[in-house]
């Protein structure tokens, strides 16, 4: 259990998620992070050299990302802040808010950023020389699409992973559409009253298309409307199985931030001094081969069982859920509601642009809980080679 690590309120960001190929398509994750980094920083009239600490999240190579963490870190103003480079799949903001937290607590650093910036689209196809070969052919890997099609270890695509949880749990298409439809609605109570909700933490993605010309996304590129009728037209993506290409996430681009610090400068940062947000536990979990989902759940359980609470203790619970047999699932396992949780969207809608999908579903879960008068805050979520990892926040 932790108690020194602080996030301000307000101290983070996230960008709207923009449906692979589509505006953010050709920009790099790293260079565009960190512009709306600066731009942001710069609208808070925060001085970026204030940080001891970066943490860069990214899980698709992106030009000059051998430098990572550093060149962010002079990008965004922060000339002399060193930074660490770390990569978890889609729980790579998990992982990267708890290790911050983890220096804080430790005192390794008083201040850090963690910025999580990835595109999914138009990724690295990588090559390396094969003289053996025949002819000297290379072996070649495409980042996204090799990746999402098959598990080295586990041997199978990501969706057959969630095929065989929901074989194994006797998950049916129909639990998987109903559930769909169930956080479709949720993500459209974001888009009331002009996304009032979404306003809250998000800020637009600007691409300049010419010296003279910038393209603003404002808000999620490429959410696909949801209806039962539609769903029921569909077709399941395997033979006999249960998840369609409405009951699955889709890739994406996109990135975020949270600052991570101390009680007394999460103070001084917040936009509202009387609200507390606190890091208090991290779960981790590796299930058995090809069955991704499963891990959500021990995850969650290790990190309710640091911070010294049980499901019903939190206020408010958020995942990401690539596959909607992932929350059918954890519903059923820890004895919840599945229609309860993951208010105002979840990436089985908004997409996934892996290293920044945690961060906002975390992001969305401190402010849900702030419009409930506080209490806990429960993340977990899946993520590549059938790993899960968890948060619990306390905010108050």
């Amino acid at each position: 259990m932790l108690s020194k690590a602080f996030i301000p309120y307000g101290g983070y960001y996230s960008t709207p998620f923009s449906r692979w190929q589509g505006t953010l398509a050709n920009e790099n994750a790293i260079t565009l992070g960190a512009e709306t980094s600066a731009r942001w920083l710069s609208e808070k009239k925060w001085d970026p050299k204030m940080f001891d600490y970066l943490i860069l999240g990214i899980t698709v190579g992106q030009p000059k990302m051998f430098y990572g963490g550093p060149w962010v870190s002079a990008l965004i103003g922060a000339v002399d802040t060193p930074g660490l480079l770390i990569s978890q799949a889609c729980s790579t903001g998990t992982t990267g808010v708890f290790q911050a937290a983890v220096g804080i607590e430790t005192g390794l650093y008083s201040n850090c950023y963690t910025l999580f910036v990835d595109r999914c689209s138009n990724g690295p196809h990588t090559i390396w020389p094969n003289p053996k070969g025949p002819g000297g052919q290379v072996v070649s890997e495409d980042w996204v699409m090799d990746h999402f099609s098959l598990d080295p270890w586990g041997g199978t695509a990501m969706i057959q992973t969630a095929e065989n949880v929901a074989r194994e749990a006797g998950i049916s298409r129909e639990q998987c559409d109903t559930l769909s439809l169930r956080r479709y609605e949720q993500y459209t109570d974001a888009l009331k009253d002009d996304r009032a909700f979404q306003k809250r933490y998000m800020i637009p993605a600007e691409v300049k298309v010419s010296r003279k010309k910038t393209v603003t996304v404002g808000a999620d590129e490429g959410v696909m409307e949801t209806t039962a009728e539609g769903l029921g037209r569909l077709r399941p993506v395997l033979p006999e199985g249960v998840i369609t290409f409405g009951t699955q996430t889709h890739p994406a681009d996109g990135n975020c931030a949270v600052v991570v610090t101390t009680a007394e400068r999460a103070k001084e940062l917040s936009t509202d001094p009387k609200v507390s947000v606190q890091v208090v536990s991290y779960g981790y979990h590796r299930t058995k081969k090809a069955h991704m989902a499963m891990a959500v759940v021990p995850a969650a359980q290790m990190a309710l069982r640091k911070a010294g609470i049980e499901a019903k203790d939190a206020a408010v619970i958020k995942t990401h859920n690539p596959f909607a047999a992932n929350d059918v699932y954890m519903a059923a396992q820890m004895n919840i509601d599945a229609n309860a949780f993951n208010n105002y969207g979840s990436s089985l809608i908004y997409g996934h642009p892996q290293a920044p999908t945690a961060a906002r579903l975390i992001i969305e879960g401190i402010e849900e809980t702030v419009l409930r008068g506080g209490g806990n805050l429960l993340f977990s979520g899946c993520a590549a080679g059938d790993t899960a990892g968890a948060l619990v926040l306390k905010i108050s």
